[in-house]
């Protein structure tokens, strides 16, 4: 019967050091790291991933753990107060970081290991860098090469920051970097009236060629008639004295004929007909004109004598 009686206190016993060792093993696995603490105070750091034993009865103040993360964490810096730069403009930035816990010793003093205080004290640094890098810049630099040199220089501003909550920064990117609504209208404004003011200009450029061209071809087109007409006007003389030298051989061969054939060339030109009408000249018949109307010889040929009749 005494028998009987033990086996209750062995299993009483037995599930007490079953929970003590149960309470004496902890496991870090390969995204955590652990910190031990005796009475609030750090004993050990475990950054390797495994099983680890510590002193039980953390409810007494023995030993505890405090899981710490040691995975790259992302903090990111959105819908924040327009950032003002250089010329005293604000536009829109959003940008975000990545950072690891690197020493959880000091993440432990200075935040107490608490994820949330640390990203919130992170936050506020970071967003003074990046008000700092960008008041040394104008708009543009943003969207040309010197994005990069920009991230690289708030990466290098945040670090000594968080190297004493135990970060380390590993990388910035800035997301987005737009113009604010009231900028927005004031550069949309501003673009549209140099944009209008370049059309005007290579308007004016445009008129100033055409006018150039224009004058050039004007001056062109009254060389060429003058030279036409200077070369018609010689073409002309040329022909008017090849004609009358013509006419002078004519003359000189036969002047009767010469003489004839110009009353023929003065009766077509008197006698043609006019336009709308007849042509009509009151002339004697002894007239020198018509000379050749007479005969060919130009003599009045004599009327033949009336007969005893009268006719």
């Amino acid at each position: 019967m005494f028998k009987g009686n033990r086996i209750p206190i062995i299993a009483f016993l037995l599930g007490i050091v079953l929970l003590l060792v149960y309470a004496s093993i902890f496991v870090v696995n390969e995204r955590e790291q652990a910190i031990v603490l005796r009475f609030g105070e750090i004993q050990d750091v475990k950054t390797e991933p495994g099983l680890y034993f510590k002193a039980p009865l953390a409810f007494v103040g023995f030993d505890t753990v405090q899981i710490i993360e040691d995975r790259l964490l992302r903090l990111d810096l959105v819908d924040q107060p327009p950032v003002q730069v250089s010329g005293g403009r604000f536009y829109e930035v959003d940008a975000f970081l990545t950072f690891q816990i690197t020493d959880a010793r000091r993440f432990r003093e200075q935040v107490s290991g608490d994820l949330n205080s640390a990203a919130q004290r992170l936050r506020t640094r970071f967003d003074a860098a990046l008000r700092r890098v960008y008041g040394l810049r104008g708009f543009e630099a943003a969207l040309s090469a010197e994005r990069t040199e920009m991230m690289a220089e708030v990466r290098d501003l945040l670090r000594p920051d968080a190297q004493q909550l135990g970060l380390t920064i590993q990388d910035v990117r800035i997301v987005r970097t737009d113009l604010t609504a009231e900028v927005s209208q004031q550069t949309f404004d501003r673009m549209t009236a140099e944009r209008l003011a370049e059309a005007e200009r290579i308007r004016a450029r445009g008129r100033e060629n055409a006018q150039r061209i224009r004058a050039v071809a004007d001056r062109q087109v009254v060389e060429i008639v003058s030279e036409a007409r200077r070369e018609s006007e010689i073409l002309r003389g040329e022909g008017d004295a090849e004609r009358n030298r013509v006419f002078a051989d004519a003359f000189t061969r036969d002047p009767d004929f010469f003489e004839f054939y110009r009353s023929m060339i003065a009766y077509q030109r008197a006698l043609a007909q006019q336009e709308g009408g007849d042509t009509t000249m009151v002339l004697s018949p002894n007239s020198e004109f018509f000379e050749f109307f007479e005969n060919a010889q130009g003599t009045t040929p004599v009327a033949p004598e009336p007969d005893q009749a009268g006719r």
